[in-house]
């Protein structure tokens, strides 16, 4: 799903990022709702966020929940890790995130090629911010193998900058 997003523009630093666990659902600007499920393995609820700042990724399921936010955080002492992993309640949790700089060509390419996967994929959610046709957020998550995993792209057109993150969560035995 694409949209546009109708909020201004304020997440406009990639180093303006913050990374936490465990809150409470925000403000949300498009919501994607799902339950996934797969053969002999029980069904998960998640709930794709974009925000007015990033993203919010909301899961629950008979394990229990669990939540990610990748945002600008006012007031935050987390900044956006590159490899976090740890055991949250009943899941096991991986993230990964990395900076690429590009050209303003190779910027507008990325651009295209990543809202037109994510656009009209039965898991994807994104949202383009107004101003500028490359800026947007998008979140494509999928469930397999007893896992959920998620990738999400912030992109900042200005600095020529793509933040791409993957998680996966997992239900412990």
């Amino acid at each position: 799903m694409l949209t546009t997003l109708q909020t201004a523009y304020t997440d406009t630093r990639a180093g303006d990022l913050a990374w936490c666990l465990g809150r409470e659902a925000l403000p949300a600007l498009a919501v994607l709702d799902l339950q996934l499920s797969g053969a002999d393995q029980p069904p998960v609820q998640v709930q794709m966020r974009l925000l007015g700042a990033s993203h919010q990724v909301l899961i629950e399921s008979e394990a229990g929940g669990c939540s990610e936010t990748v945002a600008c955080i006012p007031g935050s002492q987390t900044p956006l890790p590159f490899g976090v992993a740890k055991r949250i309640g009943t899941w096991d949790y991986e993230f990964a995130a990395r900076v690429e700089t590009l050209s303003r060509g190779s910027f507008a390419g990325r651009a295209q090629e990543l809202l037109a996967l994510v656009a009209d994929h039965p898991h994807g959610l994104a949202g383009t911010f107004p101003g500028d046709p490359h800026a947007f957020t998008a979140m494509l998550v999928q469930h397999s193998e007893g896992s959920v995993r998620w990738r999400t792209w912030h992109a900042y057109p200005q600095e020529g900058r793509l933040v791409a993150t993957r998680s996966r969560v997992s239900a412990l035995p």
